[in-house]
């Protein structure tokens, strides 16, 4: 069983740091602000407001921000700022038995991913595919609120990730799996390939949502995930959204599911509100979860943080 961290409440301190692509001070100060009034202390990472072209820092001072928030033991959530790219770089400056001894609530998504399942496979630790800092406005939906809390700041057991109102899921192949769910953003986890960060799919559930790509460029993707035996090595699939994809040689990301995807004969789920879509589902990495795809259901059965 994956280590469970503690879990947060109102009145604990949340650690802003920036492991990726930089983002706009008055963006990370606006999205502050709600956190406070939300009634939560903050602390900033040295290099929050850092930009260095493409990446907010160099890899070891970005390192270093998170592993001080580690350190800290004042701090109960790492929320980093945004992900962009670059975050892959930050991985081996970190101190993954430091990590493994002092949990903290890690959250995020987009080449977050990649940080989230590493922080499973080398600490034994469950993340969440879940919130940024960027998502703190006062626009977003009630339901990635909903979502974020339910998953950080309660032991609900089981819990069922249901999408909102008027958005289906769908099953094309059916089953009956549990295991530990992995994944993320589909780009993300294609670039650490052949590295040592490559994520683990060996009996667990993979996830896989995108953002702005053209489905030939999903097709690359999905077929070098299949190549590298990703797809075989899992016991089920869950494709969330592809939000703001465009088609290309008249094929969508719902026919490179049907035509790669569904002939693999693994339990498949598909539409699950992810990532970069308005609607964003809470997903536990390193997490138990079952899922069922004969009633179209995704369920956690753990608690996903612990009492201290």
């Amino acid at each position: 069983m994956a280590i469970r961290p503690p879990i947060l409440k109102r009145g604990d301190t949340i650690g802003i740091v920036t492991l990726g692509s930089p983002l706009d001070a008055t963006i990370i100060d606006s999205r502050i602000i709600v956190l406070e009034n939300m009634g939560f202390n903050v602390v900033l990472g040295k290099y929050v407001y850092s930009s260095d072209g493409i990446v907010a820092a160099p890899a070891g001072q970005r390192a270093e921000d998170f592993m001080n928030m580690v350190e800290n033991p004042s701090v109960k959530m790492i929320l980093p700022s945004r992900g962009g790219t670059g975050v892959k770089d930050i991985l081996p400056y970190l101190d993954y038995t430091i990590i493994k001894n002092n949990p903290k609530i890690v959250t995020g998504y987009s080449d977050i991913t990649i940080l989230l399942n590493i922080l499973y496979q080398f600490s034994d630790l469950i993340t969440f595919q879940s919130l940024m800092l960027i998502d703190f406005s006062a626009k977003a939906p009630a339901y990635n609120f909903n979502q974020f809390f339910t998953a950080i700041s309660t032991f609900n057991s089981p819990r069922v990730i249901q999408n909102p109102p008027g958005m289906p899921l769908y099953s094309p192949v059916k089953g009956n799996v549990s295991g530990p769910v992995v994944g993320g953003n589909l780009t993300s986890f294609v670039n650490t390939l052949g590295t040592p960060y490559e994520v683990d799919t060996t009996g667990k559930i993979l996830l896989i949502e995108e953002t702005h790509e053209a489905s030939n460029m999903i097709y690359r993707y999905l077929t070098q995930l299949i190549m590298a035996g990703k797809f075989q090595d899992c016991i089920g699939v869950v494709m969330g959204q592809c939000t703001n994809c465009s088609i290309s040689y008249a094929t969508t990301y719902d026919d490179l599911i049907n035509t790669l995807i569904v002939p693999l004969g693994k339990p498949l789920m598909t539409n699950l509100s992810t990532a970069h879509g308005q609607y964003k589902a809470a997903i536990p990495i390193g997490a138990m979860v079952n899922l069922n795809t004969y009633n179209n259901t995704l369920t956690v059965l753990e608690p996903t943080v612990s009492a201290k």
